[in-house]
């Protein structure tokens, strides 16, 4: 209890004995004090005081991070709708209006440290059932997320995707989806997101791949035109491939980003992309992030027909290409925090 009559304060103790430890402070400042020491259940607050009110000392416990979830009750003489409203608008929980019966303090006590408890076990049981349904959602997806990692284990036993691919574009991926938030006109689509299966999803990317001849995707030069368009190709293939998984396994989100990964990080800003010349924001933002992504993998990752280049040639290719072949937005994003990239990609070393 907070109050400067100690008259009071005797009164309520005598009110509490046997049935509550009860701890005192004459002010606002000592209640502050009290609470660097412990947490109490429940407070009991003088509104009419000298220097800092009880207005005030809610506005302190409420900005309190340890104490700020401590219900309020205000003990007051003269209580009007004014006050009370601001009171309430502040974080009080109750009032009492002075005088008052030990019976009336006594149900009111009891009433709020009851629908405080009733809040924990809520707020574990809400816990308990998030841990439950995380647990079945994982348990559901793992004999699917088993069948595709042997899928993409096949690609890469093939050679078709250079060394650590698949993980240095997840990798990117994480990077760039943590740069995204600070920038409002990616918000609410990212909202609808559930990033951890998007990044996962983009192991599928290049899956179509499997379908393409290795003399093809393994030739230690250029392609010539034939075989850059049966190339291609591997974005319908790869579409084509995620919706016989879907046939098998049903629809999921997880599946929903990979065939827009699988699909559309060939495409380009300009139009002039594959497989469908998709142009501008008629491109999937998952395909316009892995773009960049793959791009900057691939241009600092070793090929059959050439060695890696620097980070810094990669970031001026890409560059370069804003607004032609990336999504300018997102290109600029990738050159503010290029270090970032440079960073990570040393790392992966």
């Amino acid at each position: 209890m907070v109050d400067d009559d100690v008259t009071a304060l005797e009164c309520v103790r005598d009110s509490l004995a046997g049935e509550y430890d009860f701890f005192t402070a004459k002010s606002g400042d000592k209640l502050i004090q009290l609470l660097e020491k412990l947490i109490p259940d429940l407070v009991l607050l003088n509104l009419e005081m000298p220097g800092i009110n009880g207005f005030g000392i809610i506005e302190a416990i409420k900005n309190n991070v340890a104490g700020g979830g401590i219900p309020v009750i205000l003990l007051t003489e003269n209580l009007n709708p004014e006050n009370e409203a601001r009171g309430l608008c502040l974080g009080a929980s109750d009032y009492i209006t002075k005088p008052f019966s030990r019976d009336l303090l006594l149900k009111r006590i009891e009433l709020h440290l009851l629908i405080e408890a009733q809040k924990r076990e809520l707020n574990s049981y809400s816990q308990d059932l998030e841990a439950v349904i995380n647990y079945k959602t994982k348990s559901a997806l793992e004999p699917q997320n088993a069948v595709l990692r042997t899928l993409i284990g096949l690609v890469e036993t093939r050679g078709i995707m250079a060394d650590g691919h698949i993980e240095r574009t997840q990798d990117f991926l994480n990077l760039f989806l943590e740069l995204l938030p600070s920038h409002d006109s990616y918000d609410k689509e990212l909202s609808t997101w559930d990033t951890g299966l998007f990044v996962m999803s983009s192991q599928l990317h290049d899956i179509g791949k499997i379908s393409v001849r290795d003399s093809i995707l393994m030739k230690p030069g250029r392609l010539n035109d034939e075989e850059y368009d049966e190339v291609k190709k591997h974005a319908v293939y790869g579409m084509g491939i995620i919706e016989q998984i879907k046939a098998s396994m049903g629809e999921s989100e997880y599946l929903k980003h990979a065939k827009k990964l699988a699909g559309c990080h060939h495409e380009k800003w300009d139009g002039t992309g594959y497989p469908c010349a998709l142009k501008g924001g008629d491109i999937p933002l998952q395909g316009r992030l892995m773009a960049i992504v793959d791009a900057y993998n691939a241009i600092t990752s070793d090929r059959p027909y050439r060695e890696k280049m620097p980070h810094e040639k990669a970031v001026e290719i890409i560059k370069d290409n804003s607004g032609t072949y990336f999504d300018p937005a997102l290109t600029g994003i990738f050159l503010d925090h290029e270090k970032e990239f440079a960073y990570r990609r040393a790392d992966m070393e």
